[in-house]
């Protein structure tokens, strides 16, 4: 039985080329189709303002992005949980993060005032959002919810 395809688009962190990956292939290894470096989908994918959209609706399985900043101590607290909830959720559901300070217009846009935001997406509309650090147990409910 052939799994059903759940194709997502993301950036390659090598190369910046926007690449379509079908989690439900994620044992194949997928490469990126400019430089052939792996991309790796169990932790965080960076996003920014040109590949944003496109991400979040194309996706086919649930988003959650992490609005953050580097100098920001409560996001760097919140990152181990984010790493292993991607890890966990490898194939489920894609982890974006979108740097506050380089890519403030997607920020803005959904109305983010205090970092770190997660907001999950499904079908490209924003579904829940928490604000703040956050137990694992609430951001799995996110994705549920």
């Amino acid at each position: 039985m052939t799994p059903t395809p759940r194709p997502v688009t993301v950036r390659c962190p090598f190369c910046e080329q926007l690449n379509q990956v079908d989690l439900a292939r994620l044992g194949a290894g997928p490469k990126c189709g400019g430089c052939a470096r792996p991309l790796l989908l169990d932790r965080p994918v960076k996003a920014t303002a040109a590949d944003f959209d496109r991400t979040i609706q194309s996706a086919s399985v649930p988003v959650v992005v992490d609005f953050y900043a580097d100098w920001c101590g409560p996001c760097r607290k919140m990152a181990p949980v984010l790493d292993q909830f991607a890890a966990d959720r490898q194939g489920e559901v894609l982890v974006l993060k979108v740097d506050t300070d380089r890519d403030g217009s997607v920020s803005e846009r959904f109305g983010v005032r205090g970092i770190p935001t997660l907001i999950a997406f499904r079908g490209g509309v924003e579904r829940g959002r928490l604000v703040g650090l956050v137990t694992r147990s609430e951001l799995d409910q996110l994705v549920i919810g």
